[in-house]
């Protein structure tokens, strides 16, 4: 194992101007570190107007079992669309933006790679599997440490009036445990020890700790976002088209797929989509996260324990009930145009499905999503660019596969 102390000092750089990316480079600035905030075009003529004039207030309930917060504004030390200059030199790599993003954001990036770089992917998404085969195309032989983590620390939104988007972020959660690998595995000692240095991930070091995944894989199966958001959206579909509409008196914006869209019966569904990528998971031999059944009926499904965690038994430490109203969860979506289906279906379900297919798993609740979805959207998401073979990895044996996850060897 590398002693990864020698990214205590180096500046850090966060390739995302979205919510997300906002957010984590605001939170590591506020706790002293040098920080380099990047987006790249078109997007940042709007996501870093004037930042570097107004920084970025951090604020928020930040709720969590320990109470970890930190909030203020925070003035970055560079905020930049070249790529070149904000990673030149960092220690750390925070990847925060939507899956879409990843190829152009990979391309701009492997040129400018060090040796000793720590990668981290939030959510993943399979990002890392494939940037590591965007890297074998170019000939990139640096030595870094590519990582993957199953979601963000953050539940967070940018604060807007309109379409106004304020220099603001408010936290709604903080994750007090993520579960990470790298790719290969051969390097998640290295990774997991290295956001000891990257303040985004705070609460989780000073909470529960990094969970170890088995492979990146298990980490894409431990992403929540596919299981709650898509089950609940398509099924939902009709309560959030309504909100504001059928149900006046209520402003569009305020609809929340938690607090108004979930049910039992679509609890169930969201249930049953999980054994489904149970059932992948073992079929490749991977891990996959355990919920229990009843952890499910909740108005914040399995998400509640990724920042409050568990009791001693086991059990979710806060449950909300269906039959109950809460506001505890994030609002959106408001249109069936929404990253819960635009992202969630044609990446996450689209290689769930794919993967079926490779190793012989029906996967009839997913691939029904990826069908209801596509019917709203008037096109086939079955015709994704994302498929195994975008992400490398097409045309594998189980042995294959593992090798390459494991140990990083590649015979193509």
């Amino acid at each position: 194992m590398r002693n990864m102390e020698y990214l205590k000092d180096m500046p850090i750089a966060v390739l995302g101007g979205g919510a997300a990316g906002k957010t984590c480079a605001a939170d590591m600035k506020l706790a002293g570190k040098e920080v380099r905030l990047y987006d790249a075009m078109p997007f940042a003529a709007a996501s870093l107007k004037d930042v570097d004039k107004t920084g970025i207030l951090l604020d928020g309930v930040q709720r969590n079992k320990y109470c970890f917060e930190r909030s203020g504004r925070a003035f970055f030390d560079l905020v930049t669309t070249d790529m070149a200059a904000a990673v030149k030199g960092c220690g750390q790599i925070v990847v925060a933006m939507g899956s879409w993003g990843h190829e152009g954001t990979f391309k701009a990036l492997i040129p400018h790679l060090e040796d000793g770089m720590v990668i981290h992917v939030f959510a993943d998404n399979f990002g890392a599997l494939l940037l590591r085969k965007m890297m074998r195309e170019a000939g990139c032989t640096k030595d870094v440490i590519v990582g993957a983590w199953s979601s963000m620390p953050y539940g967070t939104r940018i604060k807007t009036i309109g379409k106004f988007q304020f220099p603001h972020v408010s936290a709604k959660y903080r994750a007090i445990t993520l579960r990470g690998a790298a790719l290969p595995m051969t390097d998640t000692d290295d990774f997991l020890e290295s956001i000891k240095y990257l303040p985004c991930m705070d609460a989780v070091t000073y909470g529960d700790g990094p969970a170890r995944a088995n492979t990146v894989l298990d980490v894409d199966f431990a992403n929540v976002n596919p299981v709650i958001h898509v089950p609940a959206t398509v099924l939902g579909v009709s309560t959030m088209e309504n909100w504001g509409v059928i149900f006046c008196g209520n402003d569009r914006t305020t609809y929340s797929m938690y607090s108004h869209g979930l049910c039992p019966s679509i609890c169930e569904v969201q249930y049953q989509f999980y054994n489904e990528e149970i059932a992948l998971a073992k079929a490749i031999g991977v891990g996959c996260p355990e919920y229990k059944y009843e952890m499910f009926f909740s108005r914040r499904s399995v998400l509640t324990q990724e920042y409050m965690g568990l009791d001693e038994n086991g059990n979710d430490n806060v449950v909300f009930p269906l039959d109950q109203p809460s506001n505890e969860g994030n609002t959106g979506p408001n249109t069936i145009h929404h990253r819960y289906m635009t992202e969630d279906v044609p990446i996450g379900c689209k290689i769930y499905h794919d993967l079926g297919v490779a190793y012989g798993v029906p996967t009839p609740i997913i691939d029904s999503m990826i069908i209801l979805a596509g019917a709203m959207h008037k096109k086939s998401f079955f015709d994704s660019k994302y498929s195994l073979e975008y992400l490398g990895i097409d045309n594998m044996s189980k042995e294959e596969l593992l090798a390459y996850l494991n140990e990083g060897v590649y015979n193509r």
